[in-house]
């Protein structure tokens, strides 16, 4: 991947014209809730993580803050003529998808040090069924480099509404919830898997608690 696209200057005029189309789209197909946003640090840059459901996500867990995001997305999409300039001037990130792509990590890491807040989906590809897969270890590294702490997310609902093997999603409830930052002096004291498996653990209990709430069955993990 080109050096240039990695480095691209986002264009904030039209990403904040992209955020407001996105929250348009989302309130004309879906009932989006939002609970935690107070846990969204105002200052500074953050790691946002969440669980991956549909190809909507990042729209759910952008649109509607006011921070912008960068995010990542596969590597193929910026070949594509026309389309891939317009996904490099949304602050996208480009990864090579089933490979430890260094040049991304290094990407992530340099937005973090310019004050940049990036959102990541861990388990890498969307769910099968709504469970929120163990995370792998190993983003430990671009916190710690990236001086950055994290804001875990969860996403419920985007499931129900586009799953995987549909090829249309369906209108619905979707519902976001900010769990409470997680500082760099305590991403500190853990090693990589135990970060990967304390965050695992704050995901899939965010997801429980979300979904009590609104009266659906947790899932058994």
């Amino acid at each position: 991947m080109s050096e240039k696209i990695l480095e691209k200057k986002p264009n904030m005029t039209w990403y904040r014209f992209a955020r407001f189309a996105g929250r348009m789209f989302c309130k004309l197909f879906f009932k989006v809730q939002f609970y935690g946003m107070e846990n969204i640090p105002q200052e500074g840059a953050f790691l946002m993580v969440s669980n991956h459901q549909s190809l909507l996500d990042p729209l759910f867990c952008g649109a509607f803050i006011e921070k912008p995001l960068c995010f990542l997305a596969r590597d193929s999409l910026f070949k594509i003529r026309f389309f891939g300039r317009l996904v490099a001037t949304l602050n996208t990130i480009p990864v090579r998808r089933g490979t430890a792509d260094l040049s991304a990590v290094k990407a992530v890491i340099a937005r973090l040090k310019k004050g940049n807040s990036v959102c990541l989906y861990p388990e890498a590809t969307r769910t099968r069924d709504g469970r929120i897969a163990a995370l792998k270890p190993g983003f430990r590294l671009i916190c710690r480099r990236g001086n950055a702490p994290v804001v875990p997310v969860v996403i419920d609902g985007a499931f129900e509404c586009w799953p995987r093997h549909k090829k249309m999603f369906s209108p619905g409830r979707i519902v976001v919830s900010y769990g409470k930052v997680i500082t760099v002096e305590q991403i500190n004291t853990m090693s990589d898997a135990e970060f990967a498996d304390n965050l695992t653990d704050i995901l899939r209990k965010m997801q429980s608690a979300c979904r009590e709430q609104q009266g659906k069955e947790p899932y058994n993990y």
